[in-house]
Parts: structure tokens; sequence; C-alpha cells
């Protein structure tokens, strides 16, 4: 028998008439990323934020989420799952992998922290141990903290040449859409602070050697401005190395890092139950109340589902999101539409739950990461560049992220309360939206070229062997459509026959099935 949560309580009851809601059952394989369950633990599946958990089988007063030392790392850290407890709080949002994008605050904290300890340190120090004094001389230490002050004007120049060299090698060697994430690495932004430490700390120690006449030289300051210095020696090595990221092989391996870790994230395992809504649910209700969205173009980034269902419930209508995670969003674009219910919810409280932004993100979007491989894929298959091989790189990691998806539960868009009543339905790619995604362009863009027909062919076939029965026929039709191309695009007889072998380096060793 399969049991059913009802607001975080467990209800003794079958839960067959809504069978896509939010369902548990007892534990009969091992969840994904975990080493084991207990007896008397059910696995959690939960079509709202779409990511498995395990909670305890008891009720009430013991059904919060376990903070289980098993279950995966990258799970812990960065996602905040929905509450197993039976308090729902107000406005919780499921945008998993959320993090504040505010990088100037790390250079600004380490300004700040310096200048603080440049100020209050020295005369702590005056005031706990007078008596302890560097063995350097006045001159020597003014002359090297001098000297280390200019140096790190300097060396934050530097820093920031580096960035814009990085940031602009990859808009022009790979896709303008990464510039973004490769700005965002946490290394350059902690350089750039250890560099304004240094200098603003140094200035500080300067103000205190010979003070008052004194003849002597803070000993504990001294120190901390040579420590500074060496700090700032490492994380400029560290910035040098840091620009192997621009390799093409790590930059792709960089974004199909991001787009495996938001598969992972957003959807269960294949044999969880598909979530399912029949569209006579939404069309049997009264007219629907439109929600548009107003303001200057903007691009979805993610849905706070769990406050979607939570609306609502409140009313007690259904609601249909009409605008898909990626969408830019114009004045006047319809965001969803409201059936039923009691209309206590004003249009403001609704559109807080659509997150917006100047660019995608990946938070809920893992196509996202497929777009910028094809766009790499399909620049290196441009006239301007030809370079297949960087085209047949990129379909190395498409590949992985097709395959994972295959073996995931993608139908997740409605969503019940414990009632089986629809109260959600929110849109989602389906498996032909991937693999258009993913084929349709590079298919296009790389049609002469032999090595990049062969890896295709070779793709398609592993994904037709792997996969489970249900995603291969999609696989079939993108193969059709792939000998199709060859057909029309190479007229010599023999080279339509090479360019029909599958290959998984383009052009290395034919493979036989």
């Amino acid at each position: 028998m399969v049991l059913s949560i009802g607001r975080g309580k467990l209800d003794n009851r079958l839960a067959s008439s809504f069978t896509d809601g939010i369902t548990i059952e007892r534990w009969t394989r091992p969840n994904i990323g975990t080493a084991g369950t207990a007896a008397n633990e059910y696995v959690c599946y939960r079509p709202v934020d779409c990511i498995s958990a395990i909670c305890t089988s008891n009720t009430s007063d013991n059904n919060q989420l376990r903070d289980d030392s098993r279950l995966p790392a990258v799970r812990k850290n960065l996602v905040r799952p929905l509450f197993c407890g039976e308090k729902r709080q107000k406005g919780q949002l499921i945008m998993l992998l959320r993090r504040s994008r505010a990088e100037w605050a790390i250079p600004l904290v380490y300004a700040i922290t310096a200048f603080a300890a440049g100020l209050f340190l020295p005369r702590i120090e005056h005031r706990l141990v007078p008596e302890l004094a560097s063995e350097i001389s006045v001159p020597v230490a003014l002359s090297l903290f001098s000297s280390i002050t200019s140096g790190m004007l300097a060396m934050t120049g530097i820093v920031f040449s580096l960035a814009f060299v990085m940031v602009q090698f990859s808009a022009v060697a790979y896709s303008p859409r990464l510039v973004l994430w490769v700005s965002r690495d946490p290394v350059i932004w902690h350089s750039i602070g250890i560099f304004t430490a240094t200098f603003l700390y140094a200035i500080g120690a300067i103000a205190w050697v010979d003070r008052s006449g004194s003849g002597k030289v803070p000993f504990i300051s001294g120190w901390l401005v040579i420590l500074l210095t060496l700090a700032s020696v490492a994380m400029f090595v560290a910035l040098i190395q840091r620009i192997g990221l621009l390799q093409v092989n790590r930059m792709l391996a960089f974004t199909g890092d991001l787009g495996r870790r938001a598969i992972q994230r957003i959807y269960p395992p294949l044999d969880t139950r598909p979530s399912i809504v029949r569209r006579e649910e939404l069309a049997g209700s009264d007219a629907p109340r439109t929600i548009v969205y107003s303001g200057e173009p903007q691009t979805l980034q993610a849905i706070d589902m769990p406050a979607l269902l939570t609306l609502s419930e409140r009313t007690g209508g259904s609601v249909e999101v009409l605008s898909s995670v990626g969408d830019t969003l114009t004045s006047g674009t319809s965001l969803m539409r409201v059936f039923g219910g009691n209309n206590q919810v004003n249009d403001e409280k609704w559109t807080k739950a659509f997150q917006t932004g100047p660019e995608r993100s990946f938070e809920q979007d893992p196509k996202y990461a497929i777009r910028l491989l094809v766009d790499i894929a399909i620049k290196a298959l441009s006239p301007a560049v030809n370079d297949p091989t960087t085209a047949v790189q990129a379909l190395d990691q498409i590949q992985d992220l097709l395959t994972r998806l295959g073996q995931r539960r993608l139908e997740i868009g409605a969503m019940r309360d414990s009632h089986g009543n629809l109260r959600l339905v929110v849109p989602h790619p389906s498996w032909e939206d991937f693999l258009r995604l993913a084929f349709d362009e590079i298919r296009a863009c790389g049609a002469t070229s032999l090595q990049v027909m062969r890896r295709m062919r070779a793709l398609m076939g592993d994904l037709i062997s792997t996969l489970p029965e249900e995603r291969r026929p999609a696989v079939e039709h993108q193969l059709l459509r792939l000998n199709a191309t060859i057909a029309r695009s190479f007229v010599d007889e023999e080279e339509k026959v090479e360019a029909s072998k599958e290959d998984r380096q383009g052009l290395g060793l034919s493979l036989t099935r």
C-alpha cells in the first residue's frame, strides 16, 4: 500500500486516485546518491521540488527531514528541500542553488576588514604589549611597507587585466552567454580582495612605524603585512592557473557540470510515477483569471512552485503557469491563469513567485547547459572558425546530459494537494524538446562535416542502446532525420557511406553494432 503526504503529515490512505501527486512508498531500491535507508523509513518523491529525500515513517512530531550523513553532499550544501513537517513556511522558495550574485561584496568585505584592522589592531598591540617590537629598523620598515603598498596597486591592475582577458576570450571563442559564469569565478574576486586588503593594511601599518618618535616597528602588525603579501602572491599564482579554464575541453566540462547538477536537482528517477495533468480538470473550471507581467524585459529564471501551491490552496482554485523558465518576459506577457477560487489573492502576490533577472540561470533550467554547448558547437562549425573537433567534443558533453535526462522522470508539471485536487500546472520541457535542442542546429550546421555526422550517429546509437524503451522512439526519429541530412549533403556514394558510420571520435574508430 502507498501512503500519501497531506501538509507534511502521513495519512494512511491509498494514493491510487492521485498517483501523480505527492506520494511516498516503502524503501525498495537505493535512493539516488545515498548508501541505503533503514527499514522504518520511506522514500519521499515530491513533484513539488522534484528531489528525492528521505523522511522517517513517524508522524506529526517526528517527521522532519533528517540530517542524515548519508545524503549526498551536493544536496546538503546546495539544496534547501521542501519541508516534511506540518508547517509550511509562507513564500518558501525552491530555487535550488540560489545564491547571492553580488560578487563585488567579496573584495568589499576584504577592504572593510583590512581598514578596521589597520585602525584598531596596532592600537590594541600598543596598549597590551607595548614592549613587543620588531628588530627591523625604522627606515627599512618604511621602505618595505611603502614598496608593498605601491606594488599592490600594480598587482590589482594586473588582476583586472587578466579578468578582462578571460571574459573577452570566453565571449569571442565560445559563447557570449558564458561570459557571466566565467566572470563569477571566486578566484578572481578573492584575488582582488586579498590585494586590496594588503594595500590598505600596509598603509595602516606605516602610520604606526616610529609612532611618536618611539623608534619602534610594531611586531604583530609588521609580520601581518608580510603574511598578507605572501597570500597575495599565492592568489596571483592561483589566478594564473585559473586561466587554464579557458581551454576548450575544460570550458566544455565546466558547462556540462552545471547541467549535470541541474538535472540531479530537478528530476527524480525514471521509475517515479509521472505527474500528468488532464486538461479537462482545468477546462471544467470557471472562467480563468489571467495574471500578466509588467515591467522591463527580463528573463524568467525560476518559479517559486511551493508559494504558488500555497496560494492556490488558500484560494481553493487551480493555477496554470503559462511562461516557462528561460522565457523572456515583456510587458503584457501572460504569466499564469487562475481557475476558480475566491480571488482573495491579488496579482502582486502571484507575481512574486516568478523570479526574473537579466540572463538565464541553471537553477530550474537544465536545457540552458545544452543551449550553451550547442552554441559552442555551431560557432566551431561556422566557416570563419571551421573547427569540427570542438563540435565533436561538445557532443561528448551533450551525450552525457541526454543520457542522464533519459534516465529521469521529466513529466513533473502537475501538482496536487493531499486530497488529489489539481492545484498547480507548470510547463516543463519534454524529452523531444531536449532532443531538438541538442541535435537540430548542430545537424544543420555540420551537415557537410564527415566528423560531425559520424559522431552524431554514434551518439544516437548509444542512446538507443542504453536508454529505457520509452525514450527510444524519439531518438530513432532523430536518427532518421540525420540519415536524411547525410543523404542530402553528400553526393559521392563512398563519402555517404563513410558519413553513415558510427564513430565516437568523429574520425577515429568505426563502430559495429
